[in-house]
């Protein structure tokens, strides 16, 4: 038997664009006659498993009512798909993987 460990693979952080959206619950912070809303994220994680599952985390603590989660994927992903990344959402981005944390960079209220 060797002294040796196994060399571990790396687990890199990646940022997860993610679109959420969320129904009503009281407290929530949504406008008095929305019926809902969508929030981009962007979220770390190893996988976009897991930054779903951190994001979900996160709204149920601040009183929201997550319905549905639309995954963009990476950076890189969004690029190779020929999305347009301003530089706020690149800086947003950075500082998710920075904080190793789940950013909402907008919030768009439903109406009926």
């Amino acid at each position: 038997m060797s002294d040796q460990k196994k060399p571990k693979k790396p687990s890199r952080q990646q940022v997860y664009t993610l679109l959420v959206e969320i129904g009503r619950k009281d407290g929530d912070g949504l406008p008095d006659k929305a019926t809902g809303a969508a929030l981009m994220c962007f979220a770390s994680g190893i996988d976009e498993a897991e930054a779903v599952r951190e994001t979900v985390a996160i709204l149920k603590q601040a009183d929201t009512n997550p319905l549905d989660v639309t995954g963009y994927g990476t950076l890189a992903e969004r690029e190779a798909e020929g999305h347009e990344i301003d530089e706020d959402e690149r800086a947003l981005m950075a500082r998710a993987l920075d904080e190793n944390s789940v950013i909402v960079a907008h919030i768009t209220p439903f109406f009926d």
